[in-house]
Order: C-alpha cells, then sequence, then structure tokens
C-alpha cells in the first residue's frame, strides 16, 4: 500500500509536528509512506524527517503555497499512490482540484485538524467548500468540537466523516531530559514558564506576555516557534520592557527536554483542533494552564487549569497559584499525566490504516 502525505509545508505546527513524528512510524509498519510539500523549503522539521526514515519527500517549490500553478504539478504525484491523505489549506483545495480536473483515479482522505476558519464565515468560499469537500472519500475529525463544527458546516451524510483523535508518542515526552536553563541564560532559581506554538493570529502570545506583568521578577516565560507575529510580539516585549524575562527560541527540535526544563507549560490561544502541543504539555509531567477555547477545553478540563481568552490578569494569577502550592502544583500535574495516556499515536495510526485499507 502506498500512501501519499500532503500538507502545505513542514516549517512548524501541529499537523507539521504529527507528520514528522508519525511518517516514520508507519514506515516501521510496512507502510510505503512518503510526503509532498507545497513548499519544500529546508525546515529544520524536514532535516529531521530525513534523518528519522528514507520517505521520499517531493516539493513542489519554494514560493507561495496559494499558487494557481500547484494544481498542475500535483497531477503526476497524486496518480502514483494507492491512496492521498491530505492535511490543512490551501492544499485541501488543490488536491481536490487536480483530482476533478485531471479525473484521477486515486482516492483522497482529508484531515480536518481546526474547530473553525475564515472561510466559513465567506460567501463563496464557504459554498466552495462544500463542493470541494465531497471530491474526499473519508474527513477523519481530530476532536468532538472539529466533528460537530464541520459536520454543521458541511452538511455530508455522516458515514463520510472519521472521528480519530490525533495522538503523540507519551512515552519519549516522560522519558526526555531536561536542559540546563544556563544555557539560556537563565538566572539561578528561575521560575520557567513555556508556550510552544506558532507565531499566527490564531495563537495568543501577547496575553502571556500581558501576564508577566503581573508575576513575579523571578518568573521567566520561554517562547518557542516562529511564524507572522512574531515580530508584533517581540515589539509588544519591549514595549512592556520585558526583554529580560521573555525569552524567544524559535524552531527546537527538543521540545520535550524544554518542557521538562520548565516549572508550568502554557497555551494561550483563540481556537485549536486537537493540539499535539497541550497533550504533550500534559504527558510532560509539568501542570498545564490553557485558555478556555474551542477545542482545547475539553482536553484540558479536570486535567489542566482553564482560564478565559486574552484575560492576563487570571492567566497570573493560575501560574502563580501553581508555583506558591507544591501540592496544588503535584495534583495538576498528576492529573495531566494521565490525561495524556487516551491520546496513543500508537492507536492513531492502527485506525488511520484501517481506514486506508477501506478505501484502497
Amino acid at each position: 500500500m502506498r500512501i501519499l502525505q500532503v500538507i502545505n509545508n513542514l516549517a512548524t505546527g501541529g499537523a507539521e509536528k504529527l507528520l514528522l513524528d508519525s511518517i516514520p512510524k508507519y514506515r516501521k509498519l510496512g507502510i510505503e509512506m512518503d510526503l509532498l510539500l507545497l513548499n519544500g523549503k529546508e525546515y529544520p522539521f524536514v532535516s529531521e524527517l530525513r534523518k528519522r526514515c528514507d520517505c521520499k519527500i517531493i516539493s513542489l517549490g519554494e514560493g507561495s503555497v496559494y499558487r494557481f500553478k500547484h494544481i498542475f504539478k500535483l497531477k503526476k504525484h497524486l496518480k502514483s499512490y494507492d491512496l492521498v491523505h491530505v492535511h490543512l489549506f490551501p492544499a485541501l483545495y488543490w488536491v481536490a482540484f487536480a483530482k476533478k480536473w485531471f479525473h484521477i483515479k486515486t482516492p483522497l482522505i482529508f484531515t480536518e485538524h481546526n474547530t473553525t476558519n475564515r472561510r466559513r464565515d465567506h460567501w463563496f468560499l464557504s459554498r466552495m467548500d462544500r463542493k470541494l469537500y465531497k471530491m474526499y472519500k473519508s474527513i477523519i475529525t481530530i476532536s468532538a468540537e472539529v466533528d460537530s463544527n464541520l459536520k454543521a458546516h458541511l452538511d455530508l451524510p455522516d458515514s463520510r466523516f472519521e472521528f480519530i483523535q490525533n495522538g503523540i508518542d507519551v512515552e519519549a515526552i516522560r522519558e526526555a531530559s531536561p536542559i540546563d536553563p544556563s544555557e539560556f541564560s537563565l538566572p539561578d532559581g528561575s521560575k520557567i514558564i513555556i508556550q510552544v506554538s506558532s507565531f499566527t493570529d490564531q495563537k495568543d502570545q501577547a496575553t502571556v506576555i500581558r501576564a508577566m506583568q503581573h508575576l513575579d521578577a523571578q518568573v521567566h516565560l520561554v517562547l518557542v516557534g516562529t511564524g507572522p507575529t512574531m515580530e508584533q510580539v517581540q515589539s509588544l516585549t519591549k514595549e512592556l520592557q520585558l526583554e529580560a524575562r521573555v525569552h524567544f527560541l524559535g524552531v527546537r527540535m527538543d521540545v520535550p527536554d524544554l518542557l521538562k526544563m520548565s516549572d508550568v507549560v502554557i497555551l494561550s490561544t483563540h481556537y485549536e483542533g486537537l493540539s499535539l502541543s497541550s497533550i504533550e504539555a500534559l504527558a510532560s509531567g509539568k501542570p498545564f494552564v490553557a485558555t478556555r477555547a474551542p477545542g482545547l477545553s475539553e482536553i484540558v478540563e479536570g486535567a489542566g487549569v482553564l482560564f478565559e481568552i486574552g484575560n492576563d490578569r487570571a492567566l497570573a494569577e493560575a501560574v502563580q497559584k501553581l508555583l506558591d502550592s507544591e501540592e496544588y502544583y503535584d495534583t495538576i500535574s498528576s492529573k495531566g499525566s494521565k490525561r495524556a495516556d487516551e491520546y496513543s499515536m500508537d492507536v492513531m495510526i492502527d485506525k488511520h490504516i484501517a481506514l486506508y485499507r477501506k478505501h484502497v
């Protein structure tokens, strides 16, 4: 069985990290799986994937993922596989157009990673969605909220949807070793909070920056990731004169070690699908504080601490309470670790393979 995974790029983000971690596992199980990138720039995730396995990585260039000509480039690649599994927009559109225009028989599967998007509020794109999603044999939804929202948006029969939660390598997170904070020039005795996420309009690092104003001077914030809003967040840091306590690390391949180094893990965001970084946070053995946001609350409720979107003071109070009470800290950490066990990557992979076989 030859499977092609298609995604915009392998820069940073949950869907991208999912492919980095899962493709080597599929191949070890005997699935011949390759990866096609609309933008094949050699980001760290791409280099790491080359180290982990010998899958073929197909690049359609290094320009914008929104270029219409990707449709024509996709034609020959889609025909060469038994099934194509697509992630994210605009890959969603370009693959569907290529299948329709060139009468490609290869079955398509799409994974919906987000609870919502701006297309659904646009009169033309919402109608285009309903046409192009029909080109996919199955649509995987990764959380209850993603599932209900997408079904309401598309009005397709339930038989077209498959509910399969994304997963992580839980044991790899737990077995990680903490990095020495001095590597990042963090003062002795620092309390470290960390957020691992891309810098996009979806995420909300700005609220975490503002929360730092309400926390003791010994608390330092580590931000991992990159993206279009990074400069804006850095400007806010300077404006609030927090440069000495906020540390931008960019893309890192040692996230589990960074989580182990930290005292509290945070995810401030406006919405999620099923956040892999949040599950990694829960598995890390450190308490997790997250926004009460669509797609995130259901993961964290009863296993971590939730605060309202954009409420920097509530976030600061939640962090301070954890740092002030060892008993409370240990209780939240233990609950999070137990919750993470529900999101095994091996379970996800078994369900995906069963779905692939259904359509091949």
